[in-house]
């Protein structure tokens, strides 16, 4: 694309922004969403207040609304007692059923929203989450059923006389080939027009939203020597401009959103709304996962806060004044969620629900103070040693299986641990799933592998080996 197109495409996107100004209805419900910040109230947990005890810690956060991972009957029920507007998903593997067949759709809405609403004030249906974040056979059917499901589920609430409930789908970054600078956002060959053509030829047409989820985290720990932790965290006074429009950034987020905003412009759809369904920060994480700590979540998530509920919206450079409907991630630590220890510990609230740090959602309360917070270690890449052991009271029966599974995959995993050899003593399935985790962790770690086995392991810097037995490590 020539320097003029860039100029004439930026001009365009830049004119959108404009809209918001205006005193329709519409725009007026869009900043009654964006002038109060969600929150995402996720279960994968096995010991969460319950349901009407996590609502009521909602509402003394003062969270303007709340997003549900499913349509619980028992949650939306309790939710009716409230003012906060609520988000509702459709699961993933619902979407090839809906989508082939209105009768299914149907069924769905009569279930999940006719006997809630309007006693509970739903706002969006949400069809699948992130499923372009996955490419098997599976998933690329339900890619071509997601615009069809979402199509039947907006004809069977519009049969039934429901016009204020908008439909769409979160989606994550990666649904983009290019975001850097902000000008080259483009979305990915595979999916640009068999999916997100369509897609956001409905969200225009329907007056929905683009939702995404958006972690300015991952960006910056991919190169966290390089990257600037004050730019990611809107405490920076630098700025980038953007070699193409010209377009001043201050943070890390703005970059973020405005590379979807001109990647669905090349679309041709420079107008669609744009909502965050998930963003935030993790407040600790494994030894390795630079920047995960309390400090760094509550200035993330306050400056968010901040910036989000302006009045008048601030948008972002792309767009001025354009109000964004956002959801913060999340409401609780959830130790059920696989994966890296920063999946479990991205929550405003602990377990019993009592505060890992102070904020207020409603953004009119000052909570600058940072004082009481620990002062985090972590925010420089660890230089050393880490093994991968097994946590302290696993039981033997689980432990016996994850250890089957990493002794699997190769032969050099697990030989030191055959009779006679250096690591076979002390016989314990404990000793020996510690080494092989750390073995398994340390030959498979560049392909991605965590050191997680189903929540049975965990990341240590003491060295478990003995002089006769060295546990493999990760030495960085």
């Amino acid at each position: 694309m020539s320097r003029f197109a860039l100029f004439l495409l930026t001009l365009l996107v830049l004119s959108s922004s404009r809209c918001y100004a205006i005193g329709s209805q519409s725009n007026r419900t869009v900043l009654a969403l964006a002038s109060r910040i969600g929150i995402n109230y996720g279960k994968l947990d096995n010991n969460l207040p319950s349901p009407y005890q996590s609502i009521n810690l909602i509402k003394s956060l003062k969270a303007g609304h709340v997003k549900l991972y499913d349509a619980d009957p028992e949650t939306l029920k309790l939710l009716s007692k409230t003012n906060l507007y609520v988000t509702i998903m459709v699961p993933n593997d619902q979407i090839i059923s809906i989508g082939a067949d209105q009768a299914t759709a149907d069924n769905w809405i009569a279930t999940n929203v006719l006997p809630f609403y309007p006693q509970t004030r739903i706002r969006f249906v949400l069809v699948g989450n992130e499923i372009l974040s996955y490419s098997s056979d599976q998933d690329k059917q339900i890619w071509a059923n997601l615009v069809p499901a979402m199509r039947k589920v907006v004809n069977s609430l519009r049969a039934r006389g429901i016009h204020n409930i908008k439909v769409g789908t979160p989606l994550a970054m990666d649904a983009l080939r290019s975001s850097f600078p902000p000008s080259s956002g483009a979305f990915r060959e595979d999916i640009a027009v068999p999916v997100m053509l369509p897609l956001l030829k409905f969200l225009n047409g329907t007056n929905s939203f683009f939702f995404l989820d958006v972690y300015p985290y991952f960006p910056w720990s991919t190169d966290p020597v390089n990257n600037h932790l004050d730019y990611a965290l809107f405490e920076s006074n630098s700025t980038y401009i953007d070699p193409q429009t010209g377009l001043v950034y201050t943070n890390l987020l703005d970059q973020m959103l405005d590379s979807v905003i001109f990647a669905m412009a090349k679309l041709g759809y420079p107008d669609v709304r744009l909502a965050i369904s998930e963003t935030g920060w993790p407040n600790a994480g494994d030894i390795l996962e630079t920047g995960a700590n309390i400090l760094n979540a509550a200035t993330y998530n306050r400056n968010l806060i901040k910036k989000l509920t302006a009045n008048p919206p601030l948008g972002t450079p792309a767009r001025r004044g354009a109000p964004i409907p956002t959801f913060l991630f999340s409401l609780f630590n959830e130790n059920q969620k696989p994966g890296s220890g920063t999946e479990r510990h991205w929550g405003i609230l602990n377990h019993d629900g009592t505060p890992i740090y102070e904020i207020d959602f409603s953004g009119t309360r000052s909570v600058s103070s940072f004082d009481k917070l620990p002062k985090p270690s972590n925010n420089v890449p660890f230089k050393g040693s880490v093994w991968c052991v097994a946590v302290d009271g696993a039981g033997e029966a689980e432990l016996g299986q994850a250890l089957n599974f990493a002794c699997g995959r190769s032969n050099e995993t697990c030989a030191a641990l055959a009779p006679g050899r250096e690591c076979y003593a002390p016989v314990s399935v404990s000793w020996h799933a510690s080494y092989a985790f750390s073995s398994y962790w340390a030959q498979f770690r560049n392909q991605s592998s965590q050191c997680y086995f189903n929540g049975l392991s965990r990341e240590t810097t003491t060295n478990p080996g003995n002089e006769r037995c060295k546990f493999p490590s990760v030495t960085l």
